[in-house]
């Protein structure tokens, strides 16, 4: 089997940095005001957002796409609970 037969038959997961992460949050107003760079990667540490392993401190954070969209989903969970919808 090939390198590129292997790659196609294993499908990776896609990843983001954390600048498209930011981008993302801003453009769909996920979170406002949007969260600071070091609050995202203070996420990545904590394991709210699974990221791909870094080799060294200098490389940058990619985080799984799925663990992302997990996130925001985990944002909506309990709306229109009694008592939790807020006024603006």
């Amino acid at each position: 089997m090939t390198i590129t037969q292997q790659l196609l038959n294993s499908s990776p997961r896609p990843k983001l940095r954390l600048s498209e992460i930011e981008r993302l949050i801003r453009k769909h107003l996920i979170i406002v005001p949007p969260l600071s760079r070091r609050s995202l990667i203070a996420m990545c540490e904590d394991g709210t957002f699974e990221t791909a392993k870094r080799e060294s401190i200098s490389q940058t954070w990619l985080v799984f796409e799925d663990s992302f969209l997990r996130w925001i989903k985990s944002l909506d969970e309990g709306v229109g609970h009694v008592g939790t919808n807020l006024r603006l």
